[in-house]
């Protein structure tokens, strides 16, 4: 939806523009001053000359700069204006600094075309009586326009008539460029959206067309002569691959080949680049800011139809990997059955280490906002965009959904590289994504250990979820199994009873003291062990004064014994702790 919203007044006009979601507000300059013009829509000193208020002016010196482009119009009285103007505007004078000194004058003149000025409007009269030679001679060796006035003329007039001709060029760039967003919009909803985009983005702008997909060959609209391709495609390789970092973040890049100039933008979403478009403009167009604007609208309605197919491409993906669920719940019993589904890919597969990785995601219900209407559309969502960081980092990812949460078999391409570093690449680089509904949308990861042989995947898929289930105590949105240290060994004693019973033991009088005291011995022990046993470190963390810890540990040594400090003990009380925290995970946090 565009909004065009011009308020004139005595000194100028000021436009607010909304166009796909980018708005200027302010006097209609793009970042280097100018107005946002194409070369259909450029006003030249040659068109304004034809004006009806310039019928009575003269050019006086400079007629080889009539082709000069006009973006403004400016009155100018003063002789320092370096922080006044752009660039490209027309300058109306009466000379009132001007007419005591020709030397002054040709020195004003050549400071306005080193500010790349269009050209300079005197009006004759009180100030000025004839224009002294040696400005006409410098204005006609700069080839800058001199144009005289002979009688009064307002300039007020001029500035209006022009800023409105200018204000009416620009919405009518702005209705076609729109017109043109639609059309592109809809042509992606064919079955050669793409295709057609580019064909319309060639008429559009009369530019060669390249399309250079990163997993196929170029396209190029219209087909060129194989020699006079092959060198063309070279030149751009070369250059897209040392600006791939600019354009990723969609900075778009522009290149000069043959006296040709290319304008490039990269095509992709989810933190990937899947394509590159580029415009090839013949001398001498030069790349006009409308240029730009339609390559981005040409760009963002090819991400979209690709980013829907990708999608339908995940859906597809995730019914076929259905299976994933009944491996990791041993439902499936042996290796030819797992032969059976994956055909061809199941050898390297089954050689390969792997990672079962369980990515838990909030609940539809437990969300005022939610991003899809259930646990498949979110968690397809998910695995979209998990897919595509994985593979980035050197993992073949099975997928599958289960609730609330989704089952990654992570299977490492990359042997010879660590793969728990890139593991934890992956999700930071989900993380780094600034997608505010993704970040919220993720709770907790859990990762199990690596294993060879993909009938073991249920043992992965365990320590994943037994990894999740200590989040309450750790509080860490990442949490690896082989980082739990004797948690690994506590998970495997089934019997509950014994762990209750060895946490009594060691723990029972300090248990019971905060109970009934609400003190904080049993965190204050925890701490002061886990900073192996130093009292200035564990006053820091638990932000008390040496004092108080001091009070504590006699406390402690009172309740456990003078000797719960000797090797055996400590040891057996550290364990003691850690299957405190496995029991009652609520209770107790880092």
């Amino acid at each position: 939806m565009s909004e065009y919203q011009v308020i004139f007044s005595a000194y100028g006009l000021v436009l607010t523009i909304s166009y796909s979601g980018m708005k200027i507000k302010g006097l209609v300059f793009a970042s280097d001053g100018g107005m946002l013009l194409d070369q259909n829509f450029i006003l030249t000193v040659h068109e304004v000359l034809q004006r009806p208020l310039f019928e009575h002016a003269v050019v006086m010196a400079g007629e080889g700069g009539l082709n000069r482009r006009v973006r403004w119009v400016h009155i100018l009285e003063v002789l320092e204006f370096d922080q006044l103007i752009h660039g490209e505007e027309l300058i109306l004078t009466t000379g009132i600094n001007l007419h005591t000194n020709p030397a002054v004058a040709v020195e004003f003149v050549e400071h306005l075309v080193k500010k790349n000025v269009s050209c300079l409007c005197i009006e004759l009269g009180y100030y000025f009586a004839d224009i002294p030679q040696e400005l006409i001679e410098a204005a006609n060796g700069l080839h800058f326009p001199l144009i005289v006035f002979n009688r009064s003329t307002r300039f007020v007039d001029i500035t209006q008539d022009l800023h409105v001709l200018l204000i009416n060029r620009h919405y009518k760039l702005l209705q076609d460029l729109e017109s043109i967003s639609r059309k592109f919009h809809r042509l992606t909803l064919t079955s050669q959206g793409i295709p057609s985009v580019l064909k319309l983005l060639h008429s559009s702008t009369k530019a060669q067309i390249i399309y250079q997909s990163l997993d196929g060959p170029a396209t190029l609209i219209p087909v060129i002569p194989e020699k006079e391709r092959k060198g063309m495609l070279d030149f751009l390789s070369s250059c897209l691959q040392s600006a791939a970092e600019q354009l990723a973040n969609g900075t778009p890049q522009q290149w000069v080949y043959q006296d040709r100039t290319m304008i490039a933008q990269s095509v992709g979403s989810l933190g990937k680049t899947w394509a590159y478009v580029v415009l090839v403009l013949d001398p001498p167009q030069q790349p006009q800011e409308y240029d730009y604007l339609i390559l981005d609208s040409a760009c963002l309605s090819i991400a979209q139809d690709l980013l829907r197919k990708r999608y339908m491409d995940e859906r597809k993906l995730y019914t076929e990997n259905l299976w994933v669920d009944d491996l990791v719940h041993m439902r499936i019993k042996d290796e030819e059955q797992i032969q059976s589904i994956m055909g061809s890919d199941f050898k390297k597969a089954n050689e390969s280490n792997y990672h079962v990785c369980l990515v838990e995601f909030e609940n539809v219900e437990e969300r005022s906002e939610s991003i899809d209407s259930d646990h498949e559309s979110m968690g397809i969502h998910l695995s979209l965009v998990l897919r595509s960081v994985y593979q980035q980092h050197g993992f073949h990812p099975l997928i599958t959904i289960k609730n609330n949460r989704l089952i990654i078999i992570a299977i490492d391409s990359l042997p010879k590289s660590p793969a728990k570093k890139r593991l934890l690449q992956v999700f930071e680089a989900f993380f780094h994504m600034k997608d505010e509904n993704l970040e919220r949308a993720v709770k907790i990861i859990g990762i199990g250990k690596p294993y060879k042989g993909l009938i073991q995947a249920h043992s992965s898929y365990q320590e994943a979820i037994q990894a999740i289930m200590l989040y309450p105590a750790f509080h860490k949105k990442i949490l690896l199994f082989e980082e739990l240290g004797v948690f690994q060994l506590l998970f495997h004693i089934e019997n509950q009873n014994s762990l209750h019973a060895y946490v009594r033991n060691y723990l029972g009088p300090l248990i019971e003291h905060d109970a009934a005291k609400g003190s904080e011995l049993l965190r204050t022990l925890d701490v002061y062990l886990d900073n192996d046993s130093s009292k200035q470190a564990t006053a820091h963390k638990l932000f008390i004064v040496r004092q108080t810890l001091y009070y504590r540990l006699e406390k402690i040594a009172e309740l456990l014994g003078p000797d719960y400090m000797a090797p055996e003990n400590k040891l057996a009380i550290q364990v003691a702790l850690r299957a405190y925290q496995l029991l009652y995970p609520e209770k107790t946090s880092e």
